[in-house]
């Protein structure tokens, strides 16, 4: 993200001199300034699974759909999860993986007031390929298409853009416009969620072949309560698994790209040694899901950061579900 650290240093410099919080304070202060990037990978991510979306737990909640993400061993699934935005009046840009220079490389989601480029990649939940069509914010509520959420996620191949078998598509003038609009990283709940779900062995691709057994949650972070499994595995890229097949056989083909670890073993790190030069991402954003292990990561204890401006509940609009305080501090 173009802005996010200076944003970072701002609040941080703020909060130890004491003054008040500017109007940008609504910011996650909690997300990790040692944020790196995963390397470039020789293999392409797998196909996305195909699963409902589930539930909001609370009115004023934005979906943003399930990925592939790197970890050393392989990839791994990111549940998709429904989230509360920084600010009032933010959407989220989901990552995506695009192919560079011989490889793929990842690029980071972000919060910002319009919904950019994100590789042309179907990922469902009304990210279609091009905008976000399943909700909406009415001055301060954000009201869920729920017609678009409830529809089951469709199977599609090509989860990355560009490449072997991936999805040819580019930033249109518009999403070039959003790239350098103000943006904000992942919330500290989005990062504890990556790196629960880097910990979990049943969401490493070798594991659930295409198709994990927590395809989506309800909350982020918390992988037991309103957890969706997979209907199936995406539907199969022949392209992409042919290109996999031959790196495998041949890893001179990867050309110092990353490889998949002998020993199998996820340890969330694989980018802390990226290049600078990895960091492609059209959108501006530098926010990138750490690599660490959740007990290093620099985010508040706190669930979630409660933005200034809470999101309110629009006459007429969803009716947020009644959690037990049981529920709530297992978030």
């Amino acid at each position: 993200m173009r802005n996010s650290g200076f944003l970072a240093a701002l609040i941080l410099a703020t909060l130890v001199s004491g003054a008040p919080l500017p109007a940008l304070a609504a910011i996650d202060v909690g997300v990790s300034l040692n944020i790196s990037v995963p390397p470039p990978v020789a293999i392409a991510p797998p196909p996305l699974p195909v699963y409902v979306v589930p539930e909001p737990p609370m009115v004023g909640y934005i979906w943003t759909p399930g990925y592939w993400y790197w970890g050393g061993a392989g990839y791994f699934w990111v549940p998709g999860t429904w989230v509360q935005p920084p600010v009032v009046g933010v959407l989220w840009t989901p990552g995506y993986w695009g192919w560079s220079g011989g490889s793929f490389m990842w690029h980071a989601g972000y919060w910002g007031p319009h919904v950019g480029f994100y590789g042309g990649v179907n990922y469902g939940g009304g990210y279609n390929g091009a905008g976000f069509v399943g909700g909406r914010w009415n001055g301060g509520a954000y009201v869920v298409e729920r017609n678009v959420i409830n529809a089951p996620i469709v199977a599609v191949s090509a989860s990355f853009n560009g490449g072997p078998g991936g999805v040819v598509a580019s930033a249109t003038a518009e999403q070039m416009a959003f790239a350098h609009e103000n943006h904000m990283p992942p919330t500290s709940m989005q990062v504890q969620h990556i790196n629960s779900a880097g910990q979990n062995p049943q969401l490493a691709a070798s594991f659930n072949h295409g198709k994990p057994s927590i395809a989506a949650t309800a909350r982020a972070g918390d992988f037991t309560h309103g957890v969706i499994a997979a209907r199936e595995a995406g539907a199969r890229n022949v392209e992409a698994e042919q290109h996999n097949v031959a790196i495998k056989k041949n890893p001179a083909l990867a050309k110092g790209a990353a490889l998949p670890r002998a020993n199998g073993v996820h340890a969330n790190n694989a980018g802390q040694h990226a290049p600078q030069g990895a960091q492609h991402a059209p959108q501006g954003a530098e926010a990138r899901p750490p690599q660490q292990q959740p007990h290093h990561v620099n985010a508040p204890r706190d669930e979630e950061a409660r933005p200034e401006a809470r999101p309110a509940h629009e006459e007429g609009g969803d009716e947020p579900r009644r959690d037990s305080p049981e529920q709530d501090d297992r978030r």
